[in-house]
């Protein structure tokens, strides 16, 4: 925040600064050298300080799933490595409809949604599978699949405990995403990364999970709702069943 500005407005700001840099090249400063990493626990205590604009949203870790390579990945001052990059809205064809989901409603999915909704959560989730013990299953009508509430609550508090978040408005950021995804190492990102050399391995990796549910039982639990107490995720029977998404404690 400066001069008073919520985050995200300070963010667009500077992006008009620079005359010499263009709307690509000033999101992709503020991604590298962001003023402000926001920590997960920080965006679940108030999503506010994430625009409803279009934008692009860049994934630090301070610890590194097994076997992800990182020789190659960008480090911010503090020490975080960059993974992955997200974007809303996707592109779209001509004949399509424009989406209008904005950088909010898109980590809102990957912070307080599901394995289904979210390819970090489910690549994060299959990586980390036997660090944390959890297990992807189909869940509903099978069709779905996610690691169900348990295991959901144990990523949520691994993404709590190691993962921040760098953000930057612009109007069309599949343009930004694809200029990173060229001049950057970003092993979690698939679509768009084929030629990465992590890809392929990631890929396997979430088949393997997806051909193991395949295995077991279908069960009913599509991984929600769950809420935020502190800096960790309520465990399910601390918390009612009417919200699919956080909220915070009422001791707060």
């Amino acid at each position: 925040m400066a001069d008073g500005l919520p985050c995200w407005e300070w963010l667009q700001a500077d992006m008009n600064a620079p005359a010499d840099l263009s709307e690509s090249d000033t999101a992709i400063a503020l991604l590298l050298r962001p003023t402000r990493l926001w920590s997960v626990v920080e965006i679940l205590r108030d999503f506010d300080c994430v625009p409803k604009l279009p934008g692009i949203y860049a994934w630090y870790f301070d610890d590194i799933p097994p076997g992800v390579p990182t020789a190659e990945c960008h480090t911010s001052v503090e020490n975080k490595m960059l993974l992955y990059v997200g974007i809303a809205p996707k592109k779209v064809s001509p004949a399509v409809i424009p989406s209008t989901r904005t950088l909010r409603d898109r980590l809102r999915n990957h912070l307080t949604g599901n394995a289904e909704g979210s390819t970090l959560r489910l690549s994060l989730g299959c990586l980390l599978a036997d660090q944390l013990e959890i297990c992807l299953q189909r869940v509903g009508s099978g069709k779905s699949h996610t690691f169900t509430n348990p295991g959901e609550i144990m990523l949520d508090n691994w993404l709590a405990a190691h993962a921040h978040v760098a953000l930057a408005a612009v109007e069309r950021p599949w343009e930004v995403e694809a200029k990173m995804l060229s001049i950057h190492s970003l092993p979690l990102n698939l679509s768009g990364n084929g030629s990465h050399s992590f890809a392929a391995d990631l890929k396997r990796i979430r088949a393997v999970a997806r051909c193991k549910a395949a295995t077991l039982p279908v069960v009913a639990d599509s991984g929600g709702p769950r809420r935020l107490i502190g800096n960790q995720i309520a465990p399910l029977l601390d918390i009612g069943c009417r919200s699919p998404h956080y909220t915070k404690s009422r001791t707060e």
